[in-house]
């Protein structure tokens, strides 16, 4: 069991470390994957579940490895580059914060409009 001072100074060490931009970014965008393909998944079988085509999930893989991966990765990459210094200086949350809502809004918007786009497309044909 930690001792109250000991405690203290460690509350006191996290609320002094800053926050490195480059390592939360790497974090979202690795979730954000995660959660996209987990509701593409979803939405893919549950589009399949209602009659669509098979080619449905294909299509939608395409999409992902074509145009998500490369997103993120340039979410990513855009960050990495920083310096040590850069990477802990708080004038960047901004920028971060809106990265992090862009890059969330794909995430867990895309699933969907890529179905409803490829649920149209094949309505059609």
């Amino acid at each position: 069991m930690m001792k109250s001072n000991e405690r203290g100074k460690s509350q006191a060490l996290s609320a002094t470390r800053a926050r490195d931009w480059r390592k939360a970014m790497s974090d979202h965008v690795a979730y954000g994957l995660l959660v996209y393909t987990a509701l593409q998944i979803f939405v893919t079988v549950k589009a399949l579940a209602e009659g669509t085509s098979s080619l449905l999930p294909y299509m939608a893989l395409v999409v992902l490895v074509a145009g998500i991966i490369p997103v993120c990765r340039w979410f990513e990459k855009r960050w990495s580059v920083l310096s040590d210094a850069e990477a802990v200086d708080r004038s960047y949350a901004p920028a971060f914060k809106r990265d992090v809502m862009t890059l969330w809004a794909l995430a867990i918007g895309l699933p969907f409009g890529l179905t409803l786009m490829f649920k149209a497309v094949l309505s059609v044909i």
